[in-house]
């Protein structure tokens, strides 16, 4: 009879403790990744025997918790769920709450790992990082780069000065090395609170006899030229000068006017010119040539065929 007993106690806990198991694995399967806790999280909390002390914490603007039942706070600001189940039973055991509690920690959400996106794509977008991202992962979240995106991807992150103070630590990734050449070092890892900044394409502007005058982007400095300019300003038209000029602001403010032997840069008698964003390259008039054809026209239309040819060579 005493064996009999003996072993339904002994089943009867078993069965306990498969139950408190479940318990604890169901805290588990429904925690998010796992990553360091901060601010604003919300943890799952699962204390074997103590329903009392099981639910969801919200951690304080100060990374502490406080549960039932404890007078102290706990810092779990920058633990990982395993390191606060050590914290939490310690401060059960010091407070004599429990003797030996065993303590589930899971993470339901995830508040202090942001990662903000804006600028040139298609969907800003702000997300929380459960998991580590990678930088083309955290783009594709926004959509993409549109079409006006500059050679450049800006990435902002905190880290500690030494001393006890954030410093913010940019760093500047250009879309050709990430996009094109698929560089593996330009893709960085995000663990959150990053904030990716991609600007804009800055301009070139093109005037004067060109046929469709008007802003075009500079996807890249260094090949950024005024024949290129030229050509997505569709070419010169008929009366265009030889000469033409790059008008720039200067940091300092002051506006220079830049004089471009367009003629002999056509003929490749002289080097293209480089442009910057911001410049405005201006194609004027050939004012002699417009008023020779204009002579000529005139005289063709009052059958002069004698007087044109004298204007048109004295005009070469």
């Amino acid at each position: 009879m005493k064996f009999a007993i003996v072993i339904l106690m002994t089943a009867a806990a078993w069965s306990q403790t498969a139950r408190n198991a479940g318990t604890s694995a169901d805290v588990r399967s429904t925690s998010l990744p796992a990553q360091k806790i901060g601010p604003n999280d919300l943890i799952s909390l699962y204390v074997y025997n103590a329903p009392e002390l099981s639910g969801t914490i919200r951690v304080g603007e100060e990374g502490y918790i406080r549960m039932p039942m404890l007078k102290q706070r706990i810092k779990v600001d920058g633990l990982m769920p395993a390191e606060i189940e050590v914290a939490i039973a310690a401060a059960l055991q010091q407070e004599q709450i429990l003797v030996d509690p065993y303590v589930t920690v899971g993470i339901a959400e995830y508040h202090s790992r942001p990662i903000s996106i804006m600028g040139a794509v298609r969907n800003p977008i702000t997300f929380q990082a459960d998991t580590p991202v990678t930088l083309l992962d955290a783009l594709a979240r926004a959509g993409g780069l549109d079409a006006e995106v500059g050679p450049e991807i800006l990435v902002s992150r905190q880290q500690d000065g030494g001393d006890g103070t954030l410093t913010t630590l940019v760093q500047r990734i250009p879309v050709k090395s990430l996009i094109d050449a698929a560089d593996p070092e330009m893709n960085l890892m995000l663990t959150g609170g990053e904030e990716i900044r991609v600007p804009t394409a800055g301009k070139i502007f093109v005037v004067g006899n060109v046929k469709t005058p008007g802003a075009f982007p500079v996807h890249d400095a260094a090949e950024s030229t005024v024949l290129q300019a030229l050509a997505q300003a569709g070419g010169l038209v008929q009366f265009a000068g030889k000469q033409a000029f790059i008008i720039r602001r200067e940091a300092s403010g002051a506006k220079s006017e830049i004089p471009v032997e367009l003629g002999k840069i056509m003929d490749r008698k002289a080097p293209d010119a480089p442009l910057l964003a911001g410049d405005i390259l201006y194609v004027p008039d050939a004012k002699g040539r417009r008023a020779a054809m204009a002579a000529i026209e005139k005289a063709l239309i009052y059958g002069s065929g004698a007087s044109s040819a004298l204007i048109y060579a004295g005009m070469r």
